[in-house]
């Protein structure tokens, strides 16, 4: 089975080796073909270009895409999954607040489910920082409450899948934006029926550089996709999926 590890970045060059030194940790013993796909944003720090000097193992192949004058963490997921070749789709952050070693665990899960998510707020599961845990979690309250979604962690970002499962979606609706994309994935995925399933994550405080996360712009703009989920009936009905050809 080959599974397709889709990492973007923007300027992670302090992050990004020892995450792929982390993940090929992690997969040594498993009998995968695993590809790393590195979709960076143009960093100016040079993130891209110390994936490109890296040489692939024995363990996996790394492939790193340079997007110039596009930007956004939702296109570069989508853009990394085109050209992806796995049966198994995973995604993940790159400041190790994802950790790699449940990897294994969530692809093993695709057995059973449709879409296996990394969640802080199961049991088991939480972060460092409480604060923001705190916020997280009144966040999604919020989501759960408009949406009726059963899903705790609504923000996580980290989930697998079968690479037929997710193209049975509307990718081009639900991968816009930045982390709201993954409100936009399980509400579709809940339209389709899919069976879903959370495992404990626990996040770590990144170990380098700044989170580029804005929190008035990203509550700004995850509050308008949750309410027009809700009100303004995107990706309803047939739309959840993708049109038949002729």
């Amino acid at each position: 089975m080959k599974i397709s590890i889709i990492l973007p970045t923007y300027c992670e060059r302090e992050n990004i080796g020892d995450l792929i030194d982390a993940i090929e940790s992690v997969v040594q013993p498993l009998p995968w073909d695993i590809e790393l796909v590195v979709v960076d944003d143009d960093s100016p720090d040079g993130t891209a270009e110390l994936v490109m000097q890296r040489q692939p193992s024995a363990l996996h192949s790394i492939r790193c895409y340079k997007r110039v004058g596009e930007r956004g963490l939702a296109s570069a997921i989508h853009y990394g999954i085109d050209r992806s070749g796995g049966e198994v789709i995973v995604v993940m952050d790159t400041d190790f607040n994802h950790d790699p070693c449940m990897i294994p665990q969530m692809v093993k899960l695709l057995e059973y489910y449709d879409l296996v998510i990394g969640s802080r707020f199961v049991m088991g599961g939480g972060m460092e920082d409480r604060r923001r845990y705190l916020y997280s979690l009144a966040y999604n309250l919020f989501v759960r409450a408009v949406l009726h979604l059963q899903v705790q962690d609504n923000l996580s970002g980290f989930f697998a899948i079968r690479r037929e499962r997710l193209t049975e979606l509307n990718q081009d609706h639900i991968f816009q934006g930045y982390g709201e994309y993954f409100i936009r994935l399980l509400y579709a995925a809940r339209g389709a029926g899919y069976r879903m399933l959370e495992v404990p994550v626990f996040y770590i405080l990144r170990r380098h550089g700044q989170s580029k996360s804005r929190f008035l712009s990203m509550l700004r703009d995850y509050t308008a996709c949750v309410l027009s989920l809700r009100y303004r009936g995107w990706l309803q009905g047939s739309s959840w999926q993708k049109s038949p050809g002729p």
